[in-house]
């Protein structure tokens, strides 16, 4: 196994509910391991603990139970903290400001030395495709543009492991597929990537690994090849194959004439497995 970007370990995380010290648990002894240099794909349906969980590896909340440490160091200490960058789902940001002044401000307060601000906020805005409307006002952007430079401003700092939650909410089509090549273009510079996504087909082409959440449980893990393939059966392309010849294996294929280009295991999409997965789940539980 190569280097741990992130290493959960028995995570519980309760939240006090009404005056009574009732609780609701969030995160339920959940444990998961993610390599560096991977794009890793964090799902689940609302309220499963995506967000709670990049709370706890932000520092922004404790757990109640569990650890958690991101390239060794403890998930909220301030040397964690300086590897990480962070786009979180609905960013607020001053509309009056410039996109140039936004990401000079929050490279200030990440730490950037003002010797190198101007050369940082130019990096990242090349990194996302804003140099041409680095001097437009936020309120002129669009949703897509908006998202483009909140995961610019979380580049500033040159961070080894990016958090995004929901990067592509509410974005077109082609501003998602724009923002899935500046993750894939990340991944290529040797940073690790946490995302958390609802539309599961982008996830699919996007990611190296998955795991599916549900109650604060881990119900699913692995690389999405291997998480999709369907053992046990096999896809054939063929040329030359008239209709009967199609539903033919093949031995029949080759009798009728046809080449069989290619044998491949059969795969099912993220979102079929996604729901048969919750469905089992919550089954077992009734």
């Amino acid at each position: 196994m190569g280097e741990l970007a992130i290493e959960i370990r028995n995570l519980l995380k309760d939240f006090p509910v009404g005056m009574r010290g009732k609780q609701v648990r969030a995160l339920d002894g959940l444990s998961l391991e993610i390599e560096a240099g991977q794009i890793y794909g964090l799902l689940g349906p609302n309220g499963c603990g995506k967000s709670t969980m990049m709370k706890l590896l932000l520092g922004l909340i404790r757990p109640s139970r569990g650890a958690a440490h991101i390239f060794g160091m403890h998930a909220g200490s301030l040397g964690a903290r300086r590897v990480l960058g962070y786009l979180p789902e609905v960013p607020h940001f001053y509309r009056f400001l410039t996109g140039r002044e936004l990401l000079n401000y929050y490279s200030r307060i990440s730490g950037v030395p003002r010797r190198e601000r101007e050369a940082q906020i130019m990096c990242a805005l090349g990194q996302v495709g804003m140099e041409s409307a680095a001097s437009r006002c936020l309120g002129t952007y669009s949703k897509g543009m908006l998202q483009r430079i909140g995961l610019a401003q979380a580049l500033l700092h040159d961070p080894k492991l990016l958090i995004l939650d929901e990067p592509t909410a509410g974005v077109d089509p082609e501003g998602t597929d724009g923002i899935g090549k500046i993750i894939r273009a990340l991944k290529g510079q040797g940073k690790t990537i946490l995302v958390s996504s609802h539309l599961l087909g982008q996830m699919e082409r996007l990611c190296d690994r998955v795991a599916i959440l549900n109650k604060g449980r881990l119900l699913c893990e692995g690389s999405v090849d291997d998480l999709l393939t369907r053992e046990g059966t096999a896809a054939f392309v063929a040329n030359g194959l008239d209709a009967s010849g199609r539903s033919a294996v093949e031995a029949a294929i080759e009798a009728a004439g046809g080449e069989l280009c290619e044998v491949a295991p059969a795969r099912r999409g993220l979102d079929a497995l996604f729901s048969r997965t919750i469905k089992e789940e919550t089954e077992g539980m009734s």
